[in-house]
């Protein structure tokens, strides 16, 4: 049988790359969403205590400068590695598939690289260290998210999304709680270190998919290798404008939260400004946790995506259009809750949609790794956008009303989106 992921002439055997119809049970999720939690305790721990305070430690002067020196040079690095991790898997001809390799391999680069963080002798080896990491967690989360394309169903994908999405969200409670259990980041980093090499573990066990034949496995060029990461939007519209919407969600909501400690502490003028980020960010994942549980199942039980996707990017926008009018504590509250509603339906339901727009079966873990730019990017972009809107163009009621008309330009540009309903 032909390649339905472009290979000319390649005979691809059903279960290899053919859409798949039999429904995975409650270990194989288990596994996915311990492995969202232990990949994400392992990112934010780090980046919401950890880093910061080994920057300290450092330079106490110029912390907020090695800071940004070690998630700068992160960021880069997780663009690249994603896409990159996940089209090697799709070529990976183990006897234990093509996704958990990745995973395991993944998962122990981030682990010794997390251990080398938290003895580091020098700012150095600390930001080579959390580049290390991002490479190894973005490996495991590459080939991870293109097993659920690769083994679930259409109409169960939104359900695996939602859990997926789920176990994100704790993941970066618990990498918080972790890191302040700790008392310090060199317990901190080993504890997230070792819970990130335990959490793959019902993966490795349940993740196992049918391996690739070597001999259908096409050549290898560098050139076409590297061309093959771009994705013409003409040839694959869908995938374009399904790309297009994720970016520009995620760039608004990037935007409603980049600045809230400042937004608390200048525009609201609340006493304890630390203290109620934690709240908002408490009640944000509450709410991103529960729709995104009932979100996905709810679209794949009506066969729709489109809806659901167009409904979460215009509630994400009603929540900054509630703070640009009303800059007070209580809005604040609200808006939190209304942004985690339309966040967690989002990301279960548009995951979803874009798993049934990919251009090739055969490439799903490079292709997801493109779509994972839509995610990662906005982190670069929004501090770009967000500090001379503030400074210079109307302050936060400017960057709210602004965060508000991309996040609904997502929600218009869902309808270009033809071959998902």
């Amino acid at each position: 049988m032909t390649s339905p992921g472009g290979v000319p002439g390649a005979g691809v055997p059903a279960a290899a790359f053919a859409e798949p119809t039999r429904r995975v049970g409650p270990g194989w999720i288990t596994g996915v969403i311990l492995v969202n939690v232990g990949i994400n305790a392992a990112f934010f721990g780090p980046l919401q205590v950890l880093l910061a305070q080994q920057a300290q430690s450092f330079d106490a002067a110029n912390k907020e400068a090695v800071l940004a020196l070690a998630t700068g040079f992160g960021a880069a690095v997780s663009l690249v590695a994603n896409p990159i991790a996940g089209a090697f898997s799709d070529r990976t001809t183990s006897a234990l598939g093509r996704r958990v390799p990745w995973v395991l391999g993944g998962a122990l680069l981030a682990f010794a690289a997390l251990l080398l963080l938290a003895g580091a002798p020098t700012i150095a080896v600390m930001v080579a260290a959390w580049c290390l990491v991002q490479a190894g967690c973005n490996g495991a989360y590459a080939a991870v998210t293109a097993g659920i394309p690769d083994r679930v169903p259409a109409l169960q994908r939104g359900q695996v999304g939602g859990l997926a999405a789920m176990g994100q969200t704790v993941g970066i409670v618990f990498g918080a709680v972790l890191a302040n259990l700790a008392g310090g980041f060199v317990l901190g980093y080993i504890y997230c270190a070792v819970f990130l090499l335990l959490s793959v573990v019902m993966f490795l066990v349940k993740g196992r998919d049918v391996p690739l034949d070597p001999a259908l496995r096409p050549p290898f060029a560098w050139g076409r290798f590297l061309k093959s990461f771009y994705i013409s939007p003409r040839r694959h519209p869908d995938f374009g404008w399904a790309w297009l919407t994720r970016f520009l969600v995620n760039l608004g909501n990037n935007l409603f939260t980049l600045y809230l400690f400042f937004f608390l502490q200048d525009a609201v003028g609340h006493p304890d400004p630390a203290a109620g980020v934690l709240l908002l960010t408490g009640i944000y994942a509450l709410m991103v946790i529960v729709t995104a549980v009932i979100g996905g199942p709810w679209s794949d039980r009506i066969d729709r995506r489109k809806p659901f996707v167009i409904a979460s990017a215009a509630t994400i926008a009603t929540a900054s259009i509630l703070v640009a009018l009303w800059q007070t504590w209580p809005t604040a509250l609200v808006a939190a809750a209304v942004l985690g509603a339309g966040f967690g339906m989002f990301l279960a339901v548009d995951f979803a949609l874009l798993t049934q727009v990919l251009p090739s079966a055969a490439d799903r873990g490079k292709d997801l790794g493109v779509i994972n730019i839509a995610n990662s990017s906005p982190q670069v972009f929004a501090p770009l956008v967000a500090a001379p809107v503030v400074l210079y163009l109307g302050g936060y009621t400017a960057l709210f009303v602004l965060a508000a008309v991309i996040g609904l330009l997502g929600a218009v540009f869902v309808v270009k989106i033809k071959g998902v309903r």
